[in-house]
């Protein structure tokens, strides 16, 4: 049953059409959401922090959580060193389970794709999993996450393969390569984002050093 729960979430939050629809949907979901998520067999809140530890130290300023959700990856990087984390998302309620957590520094309600509260160059590194998937961010919301990071920092993310093409994510990509505002170090092979359900799931982790 509650697979069946989950799945008809999912379906939710993937076929919504804007925003709004997107926190109405997270509204009505956060408060079983880890369950629910944890039944899926959910990897990449567990997983994005070992891409994180392999290219940012502990310590030497914030780290941003893009698209934090109820805060899942926090306490895993906390348990390793990274005690100025900060997160964000477009849900209120979603984040209400994240400050729970004791993980985060800072939470903030805001919409990828839109202009973030921070100024440029705030954060040393961002990282972003299951966000940028569908009905969820567009590729254009990486613009302003490499803003608001610093020159050296690193940008992590995944993607999931059914948005990939259709959300223009490599122009995006190579917009800002030819900018000068990052370049490519690492893009993981694709990889199921769910180990129990949907198999044909797939991500790939994408990480880049902003110039």
């Amino acid at each position: 049953m509650t697979v069946e729960k989950a799945n008809a979430a999912l379906d939710a939050v993937y076929s919504a059409r804007d925003p709004r629809e997107v926190s109405v949907a997270y509204a009505g979901w956060a408060a079983t959401y880890d369950r629910e998520t944890a039944e899926l067999g959910y990897l990449l809140p567990f997983l994005i922090p070992a891409w994180v530890a392999r290219y940012v130290q502990p310590g030497g300023g914030p780290l941003l959580d893009a698209g934090c959700g109820t805060g899942l990856s926090g306490p895993q990087l906390k348990a390793l060193g990274y005690d100025d984390l900060a997160g964000l998302d477009l849900s209120e309620e979603m984040l209400g389970i994240a400050a729970g957590r004791d993980s985060y520094a800072e939470l903030k309600q805001a919409t990828l794709g839109e202009r973030l509260p921070w100024p440029d160059g705030h954060f040393r590194a961002f990282f972003s999993t299951g966000v940028f998937t569908m009905g969820h961010a567009p590729a254009a919301g990486l613009r302003d996450l490499v803003r608001i990071t610093k020159k050296g920092g690193h940008a992590i993310f995944t993607v999931r393969d059914q948005v990939f093409d259709s959300g223009g994510f490599q122009a995006v990509f190579d917009g800002l390569e030819a900018a000068g505002k990052w370049r490519p170090v690492e893009q993981s092979p694709w990889f199921r984002c769910y180990a129990v359900v949907e198999p044909e799931a797939q991500v790939r982790t994408f990480v880049f050093e902003v110039l």
